[in-house]
């Protein structure tokens, strides 16, 4: 059995935008309306990209699907 990837290896291996929108949400603990207006977005979208890279890092570390 291999060892679990890193959150730093698993964060990498996202594409640019989840990572730098989950890292504000997670790391710099912006709202994400906040990061919605910050980044001159809709909050939906925000909402969105979150979900997706939670759903990435899940799938990564062989988590069952959230329902």
């Amino acid at each position: 059995m291999k060892p679990a990837p890193s959150i730093a290896e698993l964060l990498a291996s996202l594409p640019e935008e989840e990572r730098f929108i989950l890292s504000l949400h997670y790391v710099k603990g912006m709202a994400t309306i906040e990061i919605a207006q910050t980044l001159g977005v809709p909050h939906k979208a925000v909402n969105s990209v979150i979900e997706r890279g939670k759903k990435r890092l899940l799938e990564a570390l062989d988590f069952p699907p959230l329902a």
